[in-house]
């Protein structure tokens, strides 16, 4: 595994890190959750990232990583990177939601209680709050930080003249690596597969009945797997086999080459897959060539 160092603070995180977003709620097979966990730390991965509304249902995923941290991980503890989120939905009445001192603070104990943990590494806030005062978000991630019960602090899905106000699809490109960079902060790319669609599982044009896309509620939908995207992803694959890699390692190694991108994100439902997006690392390179073709792809 390669470590990167998170922008200007002296934190290093993994190339790759695991998302408990899908596959580790409480609808999910406790084993397989356990086994995705203890692989990817045995391969280099440090760096668990979560969010107090994953599952489903709320929060089943932090008690599933609670669970395999007392099974397996806890002697380990020290070597770990443990990240959750506040700011969507997660209980009822006006004190669930958003970005209140209040919620987030509450929501942080009540992580912790989940993940039977004293602190976490990272506490986001997970989207800007239109109505709450910045000032307000941002003092309850600092109290959080100076509690204690949180290292470090995050922002997630805000834009880049927020991000530069605050501590400091394409969408990051467009602004947010040159905040980065000119604030000296790390970033996490989410979602870098495109729940799937850049990988090899659609590029038959058809959905198969356990991918992400074939379940009811889920973020990426069928009709996101249209002709217009599976023939992109055909013709990036061409690029991919052409560097000798899979289209979804390609796709890592594409966010990767960005100095202000420390780690990308990935999902996983089977330790392959877990196995497949690590050996990433180790063709992360791109000559102006292969760089050039993508563009004109995503370009068409």
């Amino acid at each position: 595994m390669i470590y990167r160092r998170c922008g200007r603070s002296g934190i290093l995180l993994p190339a790759i890190s695991l998302g408990l977003w899908h596959n580790f709620g409480g609808v999910d097979n406790l084993e397989n959750s356990r086994t995705l966990l203890c692989r990817a730390f045995g391969l280099g991965i440090t760096h668990f990232d979560l969010a107090n509304n994953c599952g489903p249902p709320y929060g089943s995923a932090e008690q599933t990583f609670g669970r395999v941290m007392k099974l397996d991980l806890a002697p380990y503890r020290d070597e770990l990177i443990v990240s959750t989120k506040a700011g969507y939905d997660m209980w009822a009445g006006p004190y669930g939601n958003w970005g209140s001192r209040k919620y987030l603070l509450a929501s942080l104990d009540q992580s912790l209680v989940r993940m039977g943990l004293e602190y976490v590494d990272i506490f986001y806030h997970h989207r800007p709050d239109p109505e709450t005062p910045l000032e307000e978000t941002m003092g309850a991630l600092d109290q959080a930080v100076r509690s204690g019960k949180a290292l470090y602090a995050g922002i997630s899905n805000y834009p880049p003249e927020r991000t530069a106000e605050a501590m400091f699809r394409r969408g990051p490109e467009q602004g947010l690596t040159e905040t980065l960079h000119r604030e000296g902060i790390g970033g996490i790319a989410f979602s870098p597969l495109a729940q799937g669609l850049l990988s090899d599982r659609y590029l038959g044009g058809t959905i198969p009945t356990d991918s992400r896309a074939a379940r009811p509620k889920s973020f990426l939908q069928p009709e996101d797997v249209d002709e217009q995207r599976v023939a992109k992803a055909r013709a990036l694959t061409e690029i991919a086999q052409a560097r000798g890699q899979s289209l979804a390692q390609m796709a890592l190694a594409w966010v990767l080459r960005e100095p202000a991108v420390t780690s990308a994100l990935i999902g996983a439902s089977r330790v392959e897959q877990v196995d497949q997006n690590v050996a990433t690392v180790s063709k992360l390179g791109f000559s102006e060539e292969e760089l050039a073709r993508i563009e004109g792809v995503l370009a068409a």
